[in-house]
């Protein structure tokens, strides 16, 4: 498969962990109950012109699942790296969703370059938030990039 489709369709997979995450965070929705409606409604359905494939499933799952069991460690390292003055309590839920879903890969998912992970969740935001906010979603995500990953970046000229 080509590394185009694979990405594409882990964008989808992103999408909808993220949009699981703000369900979970607004609704207090337990995660067995959010994976298991998400399976079974999106997953292999096209939903808003993407299509949920169920060969994304299992990275789906790792990422609401990681954010899940990793939230103590990643609030407060994403709470580092934004602005003075706004704690990530203060950020919108989708936003929060998203700068937790973008830290958890940074940290776990070593598989996949940085620079990928912060683009693809920049894109993330623009389906739900204006440009601004996406500003601080590359901002935030590309600092995080640079502590958890600074070899990455050393090697390719920062």
């Amino acid at each position: 498969m080509n590394e185009g489709r694979r990405a594409n369709r882990r964008g989808a997979a992103r999408l909808a962990a993220v949009q699981a995450l703000y369900q979970m965070d607004l609704a207090a929705t337990p995660l067995h109950e959010i994976l298991a409606e998400f399976e079974s409604h999106w997953i292999g359905r096209e939903v808003e012109g993407e299509q949920y494939l169920p060969a994304e499933a299992a990275f789906f799952r790792d990422v609401v699942g990681g954010v899940v069991a990793e939230q103590r460690t990643l609030d407060p390292l994403i709470d580092t790296a934004l602005a003075k003055g706004w704690p990530l309590k203060r950020i919108e839920t989708v936003l929060r969703a998203i700068m937790r879903a973008g830290a958890y890969e940074l940290d776990k998912r070593r598989d996949i370059p940085a620079r990928v992970i912060v683009s693809e969740y920049v894109d993330v935001a623009h389906a739900f938030v204006e440009k601004d906010e996406t500003g601080m979603v590359n901002a935030v995500l590309d600092q995080l990039a640079r502590q958890m990953r600074a070899a990455e970046f050393d090697r390719a000229g920062g």
